[in-house]
């Protein structure tokens, strides 16, 4: 199994309905969960022309971490998360090294 960093930006308070569903898709997950991550806060940006204040709202917002097979199954694996209807999208990074 390979490990996936799921990054998720935007954010809408989700319904009741939403987080009943959200809790439905980490147990179908289930042990292909690594760590379910958090919500994330703001951060700086560190770069040579200095540091600069990232706010929560245009920067990544949550992540994951989960195990597949290959990118295509984490891509069916988030595709199916209820949570993407208040977000602005997910990213997916490899965590294998080459």
């Amino acid at each position: 199994m390979n490990k996936y960093l799921v990054i998720s930006y935007g954010y809408k308070t989700p319904t009741k309905e939403i987080m009943d569903a959200w809790n439905e898709w980490f147990a179908f997950i289930g042990e292909r969960m690594v760590e379910k991550g958090s919500p994330l806060s703001s951060g700086i940006e560190v770069s040579p022309n200095g540091t600069k204040i990232f706010p929560k709202e245009t920067g990544a917002t949550g992540y994951l971490v989960i195990e597949a097979e290959n990118m295509d199954e984490a891509e069916a694996i988030v595709k199916k998360c209820p949570i993407i209807t208040s977000m602005q999208v997910f990213e997916i990074i490899s965590m294998e090294d080459h």
